[in-house]
This record gives C-alpha cells, sequence and structure tokens, in this order.
C-alpha cells in the first residue's frame, strides 16, 4: 500500500513499530514517528482495536487540527466512534476505511475499502484511498465502515469452512479437487475463496498471508456485537468455534485455509 502511495506521487513517511526487513521497506522513505505523525492524512494499518488504542495514545499528542487519521485495520466500531468524537474536539477528522482483498490486493491496488467517517472527511482522503484500492464505498458514520468489515469477516470465516468441507467431501469421494475447483469456476459456487485459499487447502500451503487468530479475532468482535444487538447467529457460533479451536490446537499463525486441518480425510 505504501509503495502505491509512493508510486502515485504521495510524500509517504513510513514508520513501524517493530523493526522490518529491509527488503520490505525497500523504496518507502521512512521517518521517526514524530515526522510521520505530521502528514497530513495519518493512516494506520495495525492489527487490532487494542493496538490502534495504544498507538493513538503516542500518537494523539502530536497531531494537529486539520489532519485526518484513517484507521485501515479490523478496530471495534464502538471505540472507532469514541476515538473520532474525540479526534473531533480538537478540530482532527476521522475514517475508519478496513480492508478486504488479502496481499494480494493490496500489492495489487485493488483492494475493497469500507469508509466510515463524515462526508468531508471522507472526500478529503477519497485520494488516497483510491490509490490503494479499487472500490471504495463510504458506508456511513464514525464506526461505520468497521461494522462493514465485521459483516466481510463473517463471510469469510463462513465461507472458509463451506469451502474446506466441500474440498474435504469430494477428496474423500475419491475426486480430484483441482479438477472440482476449476469445474465450479464461473457457477454459483464460485469465489476468490474457492479459488485463491481452496488452492492453499489443496496444496496444504498453510504459510500465512491472513492468519487464523486473526480471523478468530474478528469473528469474537462479531459476536461481541451481535449479542449487544440481541441476534442469534448460529452460524456465526460455529465459525468461531473452529477458528477457536485452531487456536487452542496451536495453529493460531498459520493461514486461516488451515481450517482445511480439520475437515480434510487424511486429517
Amino acid at each position: 500500500m505504501a509503495r502505491n502511495l509512493v508510486a502515485a506521487g504521495f510524500d509517504v513517511r513510513g514508520w513501524n513499530r517493530s523493526p522490518l526487513q529491509a527488503e520490505l521497506t525497500e523504496g518507502i522513505p521512512l521517518a521517526p514517528l514524530e515526522d510521520a505523525a505530521a502528514a497530513d492524512a495519518v493512516l494506520l494499518m495495525l492489527s487490532d482495536s487494542a493496538a490502534v488504542g495504544d498507538l493513538l495514545e503516542r500518537v494523539e499528542p502530536l497531531l494537529r487540527p486539520g489532519q485526518v487519521v484513517i484507521d485501515m485495520g479490523s478496530s471495534n466500531p464502538v471505540e472507532s466512534r469514541e476515538r473520532a468524537t474525540r479526534l473531533a474536539e480538537r478540530g482532527i477528522g476521522w475514517v475508519d476505511a478496513p480492508v478486504s482483498g488479502g496481499a494480494e490486493g493490496a500489492a495489487a491496488a485493488t483492494l475493497a475499502i469500507m469508509a466510515g467517517g463524515s462526508e468531508e472527511d471522507v472526500a478529503r482522503v477519497r485520494p488516497v484511498l483510491e490509490t490503494v484500492g479499487a472500490n471504495v464505498v463510504h458506508v456511513g458514520g464514525p464506526g461505520a465502515g468497521h461494522m462493514a468489515k465485521v459483516a466481510n469477516q463473517v463471510i469469510v470465516g463462513m465461507a472458509l469452512e463451506a469451502v474446506a468441507e466441500a474440498l474435504a467431501l469430494v477428496e474423500a469421494a475419491g475426486l480430484d479437487p483441482r479438477l472440482v475447483q476449476e469445474a465450479l469456476r464461473g457457477g454459483w459456487a464460485d469465489s476468490r475463496i474457492l479459488q485463491g485459499q481452496g488452492t492453499r487447502m489443496i496444496e496444504r500451503d498453510f504459510v500465512p498471508g491472513g492468519k487464523v487468530r486473526t480471523i478468530r479475532k474478528d469473528l469474537a468482535m462479531a459476536l461481541g456485537i451481535s449479542a449487544e444487538l440481541g441476534l442469534e447467529l448460529p452460524h456465526l457460533e460455529s465459525a468461531f468455534a473452529i477458528f477457536d479451536d485452531l487456536v487452542e490446537r496451536g495453529d493460531g499463525d498459520l493461514d486461516c485455509a488451515a481450517v482445511y486441518t480439520l475437515r480434510a480425510p487424511s486429517a
């Protein structure tokens, strides 16, 4: 994402919480936190809402009126609304703009971006968002983007389990799962998860892109929100249980395609 912003001519000042290998930051201008936080748009890409809160404790004192903070990770919508309100009191804008599309989408600038914030704030940072994503939709006020991402993760979690069960079924029946995967291409059952994560499942390639523990974290957040809203979502509950089981087994840092290990005939 940073490279795409650099290539588009933006003045990028990168900063990371922990050291990164040189090849990961090649071509990205790095700066101390104080300099990075002086940017007009302060873009955060962090693991969860707690990490965002920890970083904001360090960043907020450095911010000035007129800047906009963009949280592009998967954060708690309630906490995002609180952060937006707190920053607005100082004249600082807020946009929650989580993404979907994985590392491939980030590299190709084809991410789906769900933006939450005021019309003014979203309009101000839209050129940034449209540089890193191909589908930018303003879904509502502060927190709305993160709520849309929760919905995204519910679908992803359930789809991963559906693909795992379908591939396990055909493999147990003696079919070549690659041929079935190809036969389903373009039909109603086709999806990026079937073609992308399905291939990982078939090849037993669980080197992480999106980790099991990340999906578990997001499904847990979805369960909490659904409980607050008085909703009973049994399939969400079962999907969470599956990824929770993987974490309990010590597989939390594997790719989320590792759900197949619970279903494959040879498991």
